[in-house]
């Protein structure tokens, strides 16, 4: 079943794509939730105005989004944590620890556009990917260093001064 998509729909396409989707998650997920029309030749008409239109209002966004992503890819965040040996980390680094960061720095960024499959538990510098526009990305440099006074094994008795 061809349908065309009013909403950007996960896994399946963006606004204003004709796809073809099997006819049940068409006739019963996809249309009843006014996610998709059927095609008919009226309904194209309808779309491809709509399609000129969001044309010009996803150029105009993504314009002020390439502002952001310059802005991103200056950024190194540094997180210090405690380490045992083989650089290992007691606890680990989140896409959340990255958003709080970007919080305070200013940067609103949801956390679920943060690129960051796992959390990261080595010390180490990193590179992160950040969605930022569909599919224009920004990079984060992230840096996890060693907890200043943190005693590794062996140096539990030493001081710094």
């Amino acid at each position: 079943m061809k349908v065309i998509l009013k909403n950007d729909v996960e896994n399946v396409g963006r606004k204003g794509d004709i796809v073809n989707v099997s006819p049940g998650y068409g006739r019963n997920y996809l249309i009843p939730r006014k996610l998709a029309l059927e095609v008919t030749s009226s309904n194209l008409k309808m779309i491809e105005i709509e399609r000129q239109s969001l044309k010009k209002k996803v150029e105009n966004e993504r314009q002020s989004f390439r502002d952001l992503i310059g802005r991103l890819n200056e950024v190194t965040l540094t997180f210090s944590r405690k380490a045992g040996e083989k650089d290992m980390i007691f606890g680990s680094v989140s896409a959340a620890d990255v958003k709080e960061a970007l919080d305070r720095l200013g940067f609103e960024v949801e956390k679920k556009k943060i690129g960051l499959d796992e959390p990261i538990r080595r010390l180490g510098n990193y590179s992160i990917p950040v969605k930022v526009f569909h599919d224009d990305k920004a990079t984060l440099r992230v840096e996890v260093r060693k907890e200043e006074g943190a005693a590794g094994e062996g140096e539990a008795g030493k001081s710094k001064d």
